[in-house]
C-alpha cells in the first residue's frame, strides 16, 4: 500500500469510525468499511497466528512456507499474521479467506501440510482433517458441510468479549482495531464525559478488579480522582507472574490497542496525564508488539499532547520488570517502577492515595483494563447484562494440564466449573479420570470433582478457597500426586518470597521441609528424622493458618493455599505417603520401589547400560537384578525397557 493510500485510509477511519460512534454507516461507508475488515476481498488472505504459542508450534516456518508457496505459484495474495485465538493445542494454525468465500481456519498447519491445504482450497475442495471451522461472514458464501467456529465445543460456551480481536485481525496495524470500531469509545469519552462521569459508568457496570481481591473499579477509580494531588499516575500491571498463566501475554500479543485504548480512558477518569505499562521482561513478543501500537496510537493522535483538539495529554510509557513474581503485588510493583527493590509495603495508606513518587496511583491489570473500552461503547447496562449479580461481565483463563482442549478462554461469570472442565476442555483426555482442577497457580487451590458445580464467581470461589483474580486453570488426572504438587508450588513460593516478613520468609520454608520430609527415601531417614516428620505433618496445618493470617501481603497469605486446598480434598494421600511410605501416582520418585520380572527380562542390558547409579547387575541375555539400597527411583530403567520387565510400587 503506498504511503497516500495509508493516509486515506488513517483519514476515513477516524472520520467515519471513530468519530461516528453511533456505528450508523451509509452503504458506500458500509461498503468501504467491510473492505478495510477484510468481511469482502478482492484477492486471497490468508492468517498466520503469530502469537508465542504459535512461534513455539512452529508458525514462523508456516509463515516462510506459504509466502514460498504464493511466490513459486505467482498469487497475488495477502499474508497477515494475528495473534492467538485460543485453541493452542491445535497451533499452529492458519485461516484462508477466497474472494466472496467465508474465512476458514486450519489446525496444525505446519510448514509440509502448507502447500496441500493451500492446494485444496484454490481448488474449492477442504482437507477436512485439519479444517476445522469457518466464521459466519453474511456478506459472502459459505463452505458446504463446515461447522462455524462458534459451534465447536471449545468456543460454543464462551463469552468473548476481550477476546474478541484476538486471532482475527493483525495486533500489528492499527487500521485493523480502528475498523471495528477502535478508539471510538476514547473519543467518546474525551469529548462529552467529564472524570467523574466516567468513574459513575464504571462504577454502574458491577466491574470488580480482576487481578486483586475484586473491589469496584469505579470506585477505586474515584478515590484517585478526589485525591488532592497536582500529579496521578495510572498503572497497568501486565507482571503475569504466575508458571503457566498466559491470558494476559495472548490479549496483549493478539489486541495491543484494546488495553492501549482501556489505560488512555482510565487515566483520563482519573485525572492523570501520565501512565505506565509495567510488563515481564521475558514477554520478548508481546514487548514488541506493544511498542508498536503505542508508536501508532501516537502518531494517529490518540494519545500524547491535546488530544482529539480536547485539552487532554495522556502519555504512556512502557516499563519492564525483572520477573520478580513478588512484583505482581500493587506496592511491589510500584516500589520496582520507583528504582528499589521489589518489597511490599503495609496499607493503608492505599496507592489510589498515596503511591507512585507519593502521589495518588491506581493499578489495575490488563483484563481489568481491557473491559472498560466496551463498556464506554455500550453501556454499563450492556455488562451487567453479562454474568450474575455481584459479578457481572467475563473472566479470561488460561486452560492447561490433562484436558482434550487448552488455550485461553473467556466465559461469562456465572458459569460451572464442570461447564469448563466436560465442554470447553472436552473433558480428561486419554481416558483416564480426573482428579483436580488447580485454580490460580502457585498460590491457588486444587478442587475436587464434588465440587466442579461452583460457578464462577467472587463469593462463590472464595466459598471453596479459591479468588476469582487466578487466572491459571490447570486440569489433574489420576496420575498426579497432590502432595509433589503442593511441593512443588511451596518449593516457588519460597524461592520467590521477598523475605522482608517473617511469617512469609521463614514458615514457606519451614513448610517446605516437613513436604520434603514426607516424600524422602525412607531408608535415608534415621530415627530421629522419622520423628520429625511426623510432628511436622501434625504441625503442618497450625503452621499454614500462621502464615496466612500475619503476613505481610498477598503472596505470604496465600502461599498455604495448595497445601491447605489438598490437605483439605486428599488428606488420604499424605496419609499414604507419611504411614505407607508410597505415592499412588509415582510422581514422588524417592517413594517408588523398582525391580525387574525375571521371567520377562530378556538380559539386553540397555537398563545396566543407562542405570545412573550402578545399581543394575546381571549378565548378557540372563535376568537382570536391582540393588534397592542403590537405586535412587529415576526411572530411566523402566523408560528405556523394551520388554515391559521393569515395575515400580
Amino acid at each position: 500500500m503506498t504511503s497516500s493510500g495509508a493516509i486515506q485510509i488513517k483519514e476515513f477511519l477516524i472520520e467515519k469510525v471513530v468519530k461516528n460512534y453511533s456505528g450508523l454507516f451509509d452503504k458506500a461507508t458500509a461498503s468501504t468499511l467491510a473492505q478495510i475488515k477484510r468481511e469482502k476481498v478482492s484477492r486471497p488472505v490468508i492468517y498466520i497466528g503469530m502469537g508465542t504459542c504459535g512461534l513455539i508450534a512452529g508458525a514462523d516456518k508456516t509463515f516462510k512456507a506459504v509466502e514460498k508457496y504464493l511466490h513459486e505459484k505467482k498469487i497475488d495474495g495477502e499474508l497477515v499474521s494475528v495473534g492467538c485465538l485460543g485453541l493452542c493445542t491445535a497451533e499452529p494454525m492458519m485461516d484462508v479467506q477466497l474472494p466472496g468465500k467465508t474465512r476458514i481456519s486450519f489446525q496444525h498447519a505446519t510448514e509440509e501440510k502448507v502447500e496441500d491445504m493451500l492446494n485444496a482450497v484454490f481448488h474449492h475442495t477442504l482437507l477436512h482433517e485439519n479444517a476445522i471451522g469457518q466464521y459466519r461472514m453474511p456478506l459472502t458464501e459459505e463452505w458446504p458441510g463446515l461447522t462455524y467456529i462458534d459451534q465447536l465445543p471449545f468456543f460454543a460456551l464462551q463469552r468473548r468479549n476481550i477476546l474478541r480481536n484476538t486471532g482475527i485481525i493483525s495486533p500489528l496495524d492499527i487500521n485493523d482495531y480502528l475498523a471495528r470500531g477502535g478508539y471510538r469509545s476514547l473519543f467518546k469519552t474525551v469529548l462529552n464525559y467529564t472524570p467523574e462521569k466516567v468513574c459513575e459508568i464504571v462504577d454502574q457496570s458491577g466491574l470488580r478488579g480482576r487481578g486483586g481481591g475484586g473491589y469496584p473499579t469505579g470506585k477505586k477509580w474515584s478515590m484517585a480522582l478526589n485525591a488532592g494531588s497536582d500529579q496521578k499516575y495510572l498503572i497497568c500491571n501486565a507482571d503475569e507472574s504466575d508458571p503457566g498463566a498466559f491470558m494476559e501475554r495472548a490479549l496483549l500479543e493478539g489486541d495491543p490497542h484494546r488495553v492501549v485504548e482501556g489505560i488512555a480512558i482510565a487515566a483520563y477518569a482519573i485525572g492523570a496525564s501520565k501512565a505506565y505499562i509495567y510488563i515481564r521482561s521475558e514477554y520478548n513478543h508481546g514487548l514488541l508488539v506493544l511498542q508498536t501500537a503505542l508508536q501508532q496510537a501516537r502518531e494517529y493522535g490518540f494519545l500524547g499532547e491535546n488530544i482529539f483538539g480536547s485539552g487532554v495529554n495522556i502519555s504512556i510509557l512502557i516499563r519492564q520488570g525483572a520477573g520478580a513474581f513478588i512484583c505482581g503485588e500493587e506496592t511491589a510493583l510500584i516500589a520496582s517502577l520507583e528504582g528499589k527493590r521489589g518489597t511490599p509495603s503495609e496499607k493503608p495508606p492505599y496507592p489510589a492515595e498515596k503511591g507512585l513518587f507519593g502521589h495518588p496511583t491506581i493499578v489495575n491489570n490488563v483484563e481489568t483494563i481491557a473491559n472498560i473500552p466496551s463498556i464506554l461503547e455500550n453501556g454499563p447496562a450492556w455488562f451487567k447484562s453479562i454474568g450474575t449479580s455481584g459479578n457481572t461481565g467475563t473472566k479470561i483463563y488460561s486452560l492447561t494440564g490433562k484436558g482434550k482442549y487448552s488455550g485461553v478462554i473467556e466465559i461469562a461469570l456465572g458459569t460451572k466449573l464442570s461447564d469448563i472442565v466436560y465442554s470447553i476442555a472436552g473433558g480428561v483426555k486419554n481416558g483416564k479420570k480426573l482428579k483436580a482442577v488447580q485454580l490460580g497457580g502457585p498460590s491457588g487451590v486444587c478442587i475436587p470433582p464434588s465440587q466442579l458445580e461452583t460457578e464462577i464467581g467472587f463469593e462463590s470461589l472464595q466459598e471453596i478457597g479459591a479468588s476469582l483474580s487466578f487466572g491459571g486453570m490447570i486440569i489433574l488426572d489420576e496420575d498426579t500426586c497432590m502432595v509433589n504438587l503442593s511441593k512443588y508450588f511451596m518449593e516457588f513460593l519460597q524461592k520467590e518470597s521477598c523475605g522482608k516478613c517473617i511469617p512469609c520468609r521463614e514458615g514457606t520454608k519451614r513448610m517446605l521441609e516437613i513436604l520434603e520430609g514426607v516424600t524422602r527415601r525412607p531408608k535415608e531417614e534415621n530415627s530421629h528424622e522419622t520423628l520429625e516428620r511426623f510432628k511436622g505433618m501434625v504441625q503442618l496445618e497450625n503452621l499454614a493458618a500462621v502464615i496466612r493470617d500475619t503476613s505481610l501481603c498477598g503472596l505470604g497469605k496465600n502461599a498455604p493455599n495448595p497445601v491447605l486446598s489438598s490437605l483439605k480434598w486428599f488428606r488420604e494421600e499424605y496419609e499414604e505417603h507419611i504411614f505407607d511410605r508410597i505415592c499412588r501416582a509415582g510422581e514422588c520418585h524417592n517413594l517408588r520401589t523398582f525391580y525387574i520380572d525375571v521371567d520377562l527380562c530378556t538380559g539386553c542390558n540397555v537398563c545396566h547400560k543407562k542405570c545412573p547409579e550402578n545399581a543394575i547387575i546381571g549378565s548378557v541375555k540372563m535376568p537382570h537384578f536391582i540393588i534397592e539400597q542403590k537405586c535412587t527411583g529415576c526411572g530411566i530403567c523402566f523408560d528405556s525397557c523394551k520388554f515391559s520387565a521393569i515395575f515400580f510400587k
